[in-house]
């Protein structure tokens, strides 16, 4: 790639302080070796920030299998009827990351329709490669819409949603939907979804070795998920939603992304095969964000504005605003 080719977006400016202000939290490359460490960090939120402050009542459950699925639910303490359903999967790369991750933030979107979370303890690659996150995921969405009515959940509102690569989960998830004929999904939420194994983008080289999960990190991370097949001929879309032909059939979509980060190139290749399906999608590129901006400067103007574009998003697609 020529030098032109390779000149990098600019980071918005309260992005970019926060990538310096923040710099410990935040993951530019990683190899291997990195994986354990960053595992042992997490950290289980408080029950009250879980909670939005007792807004949401807590639940745990274990959907039967092999091996058994573990979620969270989180369902709205003032709700007297069944209510829509965020379907929340964690990012980290598929090899990092606990349910608790960003369920907080998940709730206060889902609050804007009165609904409610649940979010999934899929399996962790490189102990658990592909396809065991997204059977878990499916086994467990499946098991939520069989269980609605106990749960007080609308089967018929469940927003398939995702962060990272948990945004590459979920798309993955909405295809294996698909592909075994239901359970329907009423929309799929990708939030800076990894969705691409090959890691070959212009974006992906414009911001190698700056901002946050660069293409080193991206590579780790697929290697673990797909060992000795990742960038190769033979990757299903269930593993790599990038490689699916055909996306038709598929529900509502809403996709951001940050212009200065690996992921934007193949995130607006993604809404294009939507509409070239014939689907519907909705596309925001947000200007000078980096990876996970909203959750690195949560009180950036840039932040507020996603978030209020996915709010609107939701409103819309569920026919419910508050």
């Amino acid at each position: 790639m020529s030098a032109v080719e390779l000149r990098r977006p600019p980071f918005d400016p309260e992005i970019a302080d926060a990538l310096v202000t923040h710099r410990a939290d935040v993951v530019t490359s990683m190899g291997p070796e990195t994986i354990e460490v960053l595992r042992e960090l997490a950290m289980v939120p408080a029950h009250d920030t879980l909670t939005l402050g007792g807004r949401y009542g807590l639940t745990t459950h274990t959907v039967p299998g092999d091996p058994d699925v573990d979620l969270l639910l989180l369902r709205p303490v003032t709700a007297d009827g069944p209510v829509p359903l965020v379907f929340h999967l964690h990012g980290g790369g598929m090899v990092v990351g606990t349910m608790y991750d960003d369920v907080a933030a998940a709730a206060e979107v889902a609050s804007t329709v009165g609904g409610a979370v649940a979010s999934v303890r899929y399996r962790l690659a490189p102990e658990d490669p592909y396809p065991a996150a997204v059977e878990d995921s499916y086994a467990a969405l499946v098991w939520l819409v069989q269980n609605a009515a106990e749960l007080g959940i609308d089967p018929d509102r469940v927003v398939v949603a995702g962060v990272s690569a948990g945004g590459g989960l979920a798309a993955a998830t909405a295809l294996l939907a698909r592909e075994r004929g239901g359970p329907a999904i009423a929309a799929q939420m990708l939030v800076c979804p990894m969705l691409d194994d090959r890691n070959d983008s212009l974006s992906s080289h414009q911001m190698a070795g700056t901002g946050a999960w660069d293409r080193t990190a991206n590579a780790t991370a697929w290697a673990a998920y797909l060992p000795g097949t990742a960038g190769g001929p033979d990757v299903p879309p269930t593993a790599s939603p990038a490689r699916a032909d055909d996306l038709t059939g598929l529900p509502p979509t809403y996709l951001d992304v940050g212009s200065a980060e690996t992921f934007r190139d193949e995130v607006v290749a993604y809404a294009h095969a939507i509409w070239r399906s014939g689907g519907r999608a909705e596309l925001h590129v947000w200007p000078g964000g980096c990876h996970g901006f909203e959750f690195l400067a949560p009180h950036a103007t840039l932040s507020r504005d996603s978030r209020e574009a996915r709010t609107r998003w939701l409103r819309r697609v569920l026919g419910s605003p508050l």
